[in-house]
């Protein structure tokens, strides 16, 4: 009997050890030491445990202990409800191991994401970079840059570490990203999580996931006009599964997007790949997040794609939630990464302080085309955003055209919001566009010295 009893607590202590040799909850690279999650919001978190391992996750701002059970795919979510913005506290995840997670802040949390003037750092050369850098010691705000990676299929997890924001840190970080969070963590005085997921010289496509693809055919032929390139993915979804994905369980306040200059390739299809992109990603997240984007600048590219798709990107308004920062003024004709990328983050911010925060009431957006109505032979155009418009050169940027759709060179005159364009040569004006060329830089500005988007009222074809 005592040998038996003996074999017993032997079996137990054997499972018990084999047990703890496979405790293996972990979480998402995400989820760690510095980071910063959504204030006053159910907040998921999620990860992978033995099937049917009992879990429990308790946090320094609350008395509750929630619990949590792995399932027969090994996979375990909760959620936490988090207070007002403050910090730091700690998470404690307990399975049959134990993850800690320190320094953890409430805030607000922004996706920070695009091409190559997205990721921009200010180490890879920006206007004023010694002092900006000196100045970025802002522990509150945390930084989280995605690893470069693309994958065929969906991924629940990606690369990357939250590190606090200050001058060793800040120089290697998306500048545009900064200069945004640090507006926004000024103005509202709370932390600030800022995620940059972005990748130089890629395509709106591979930022979209590849079922859409599937059932748009439209979509996928305006897919097959694009050319593999060296530094990037070109097939469709591939950057999305890797670093988009495993981003979309999480809270967010919003999305801030500087890309453009490669879909010139497709440009007359970038209104429909970038409305579907903005649809795609609130499908997965699962919320209508604000999503601001830049305009791409003035820059020498072939025939009219340059201004077609910043055209496209503000026919890409009429989605809710979106809104537009205009960089005409701001770029350079000599490179197509501009060095100012300071006020890029800071038009951002504007966006976000006035349209999701509330917290101003001033003009954030850029004089608009809304309307035109035909007057005496004359076009009366009016704009939207636009108190106090005034041109800085006599120079006209406008042409009109009539039912033969041949555009001509037009004079303007501005009144209050709007302005009546008129051209000898057009009896009979039906159509009128602004600044339509790769290169043109606005001469029309608002009472906030925000620049006239380009536009045309005539059908891309």
């Amino acid at each position: 009997m005592k040998i038996y009893n003996k074999y017993i607590l032997c079996c137990i202590g054997s499972l018990s050890f084999i047990m703890s040799s496979f405790a293996n909850v972990t979480i998402p690279s995400f989820f760690s030491d510095n980071m910063v999650l959504q204030q006053q919001d159910n907040v998921k978190i999620w990860g992978w445990s033995n099937p049917h391992e009992p879990i429990t996750i308790t946090t320094s701002w609350s008395n509750d202990t929630i619990t949590a059970k792995g399932t027969n795919y090994a996979k375990w979510e909760a959620v936490l409800k988090t207070p007002k913005a403050g910090g730091p506290y700690t998470i404690t995840i307990k399975g049959y191991n134990e993850i800690k997670l320190n320094n953890v802040l409430i805030g607000e949390v922004w996706v920070c994401s695009g091409q190559s003037n997205m990721e921009w750092t200010a180490s890879a050369g920006i206007d004023d970079a010694e002092t900006a850098i000196a100045a970025a010691n802002f522990p509150n705000i945390r930084l989280f840059t995605v690893s470069k990676h693309s994958s065929e299929t969906p991924q629940d997890n990606l690369d990357g570490q939250w590190q606090m924001c200050s001058p060793e840190t800040m120089q290697y970080f998306s500048a545009v990203a900064y200069f945004f969070g640090k507006k926004l963590h000024q103005e509202l005085d709370v932390p600030i999580g800022l995620i940059n997921s972005s990748w130089g010289g890629s395509y709106a496509e591979t930022w979209m996931p590849e079922s859409i693809f599937k059932t748009n055919n439209e979509l996928k032929k305006a897919s097959e006009k694009i050319n593999p390139v060296e530094w990037a993915p070109y097939e469709p979804g591939r950057i999305y599964n890797a670093m988009i994905h495993p981003l979309t369980k999480l809270n967010v306040s919003g999305v801030i997007w500087y890309q453009g200059e490669n879909n010139t390739a497709n440009s007359k299809s970038y209104h429909l790949i970038f409305s579907e992109l903005i649809k795609s990603w609130r499908q997965a997240f699962n919320k209508e997040i604000p999503f601001y984007f830049a305009q791409i600048a003035p820059f020498s590219y072939h025939e009219f794609a340059g201004v077609e798709v910043r055209d496209a990107q503000r026919r890409t308004l009429e989605l809710p939630k979106t809104a537009m920062v205009v960089t005409s003024d701001i770029g350079d004709l000599k490179d197509i990464h501009p060095r100012n990328k300071k006020d890029v983050g800071l038009r951002f911010a504007q966006l976000a302080l006035k349209k999701h925060y509330h917290t101003i009431d001033t003009v954030v957006e850029s004089p608009l085309y809304a309307s035109a109505e035909v007057k005496n032979n004359k076009l009366l155009v009016t704009f939207n955003h636009a108190d106090g418009l005034y041109a800085t050169s006599k120079t006209s940027q406008f042409e009109v055209a009539g039912a033969d759709e041949v555009f001509h060179s037009a004079k303007f005159k501005i009144k209050g919001n709007q302005i009546e364009v008129f051209s000898k040569q057009v009896k009979e004006p039906m159509y009128v566009r602004y600044a339509w060329g790769n290169t043109i830089e606005a001469n029309i500005f608002n009472k906030v010295g925000l620049p006239m988007s380009s536009f045309t009222t005539q059908l891309i074809k």
